[in-house]
């Protein structure tokens, strides 16, 4: 459940005192939440501002932003991993999501460009 705000999108949590995003969260199961409409949802709805958030939701959406323009550089590999898999699942099975997202935290297109080209062909 916590795993998809740790990695969507873009796949980060709070910052720790290092370079790197806190690891806390990196043994969630970002399958399970992408396999559950519902937590899915709710998830997506917290980043958009358009639902409550868990501590983990507020978390991730702090740091969306600064993850995607910075290629997740502080992100610890489980969340690379599960960013990745993440933003597969929402390019590929959940478009009006990914679109409703790319638009809050990019709508110029400068970054999702190199995630969605790369992320639909192994992912499909």
């Amino acid at each position: 459940m916590k795993s998809l705000i740790v990695l969507f999108l873009l796949g980060v949590s709070a910052i720790a005192s290092s370079q790197k995003y806190t690891d806390r969260f990196d043994n969630v199961n970002v399958q399970e939440i992408l396999n559950n409409k519902r937590l899915l949802s709710a998830y997506i709805n917290c980043v958009l501002e358009k639902g409550k958030c868990t501590n983990e939701g507020r978390e991730l959406k702090s740091h969306i932003k600064d993850a995607l323009e910075n290629q997740c550089a502080k992100c610890t590999e489980a969340q690379h991993k599960g960013t990745r898999t993440v933003l597969g699942h929402l390019i590929n099975r959940e478009p009006s999501s990914w679109e409703q997202l790319v638009k809050k935290y990019d709508p110029e297109r400068r970054y999702v460009h190199k995630y969605e080209k790369e992320l639909r062909e192994i992912t499909v």
